[in-house]
């Protein structure tokens, strides 16, 4: 369900920027200071009312950031998500209602998953990027590792989210079964509160030279 495009532009990011944003003003600049720091994939949370309102704005002034909305959890969200203009959408788990909603949609969507069971369920819609999620609490890449074997000949990909961060980076890029990473905390919600951009772009661009180094 993701095209190949796509698949190959969030590959080559690396990272996507998971965001909780509470003010649409914020998003504008949000998008400009992750893209200084050389990520140009983001994530707008449906936590907050402002997402749909940030991911417009970003799409209009910001046409160079691939901007998805995550947190996406009911069918009329996926419908939201894409009348908008989400390049993509994310869910923290499997949902087959809502999972049939994007696919019905066209809506490039990853689903969360963190068993067999969830995988294989994913499989059933043709999804082909999956979100794992809680990964540090579920077991982190050895787990990832273990429920994704039988499944390897397939060439699925996988974003781990959830106890990501700048200290186990570099081990999750290592490994070929990771297409990026969910980076949560590149921008947290008390960080974009307070319009701290210049914390914004130099996590960025930390987080782009760790995944460069694993990648070399």
């Amino acid at each position: 369900m993701i095209p190949d495009s796509l698949k190959t532009t969030v590959s080559d990011s690396g990272i996507v920027a998971v965001l909780v944003i509470d003010h649409a003003a914020n998003a504008v600049p949000l998008a400009k200071a992750l893209l200084a720091g050389g990520v140009n994939v983001m994530e707008l949370t449906l936590r907050t009312d402002a997402a749909i309102d940030s991911l417009k704005a970003i799409k209009a002034e910001v046409p160079e950031m691939i901007a998805g909305i995550g947190t996406v959890l009911t069918p009329g969200q996926v419908k939201e998500a894409n009348d908008a203009g989400a390049a993509f959408a994310v869910a923290p788990g499997f949902n087959p209602r809502v999972v049939g909603a994007a696919k019905e949609a066209g809506l490039p969507f990853a689903p969360g998953i963190c068993t067999p069971s969830d995988i294989e369920g994913a499989l059933e819609f043709g999804c082909n990027v999956l979100k794992f999620f809680p990964a540090g609490s579920t077991g982190g890449l050895g787990h990832l590792k273990n429920i994704a074997a039988p499944y390897q000949h397939l060439g699925l990909s996988y974003i781990p989210l959830g106890g990501v961060n700048a200290d186990n980076l570099g081990s999750y890029m290592g490994s070929p079964l990771v297409a990026a990473v969910g980076g949560s905390w590149l921008a947290k919600r008390d960080v974009i509160a307070a319009q701290d951009w210049a914390t914004i772009t130099a996590n960025a661009k930390e987080a782009r030279e760790i995944i460069q180094k694993a990648r070399s």
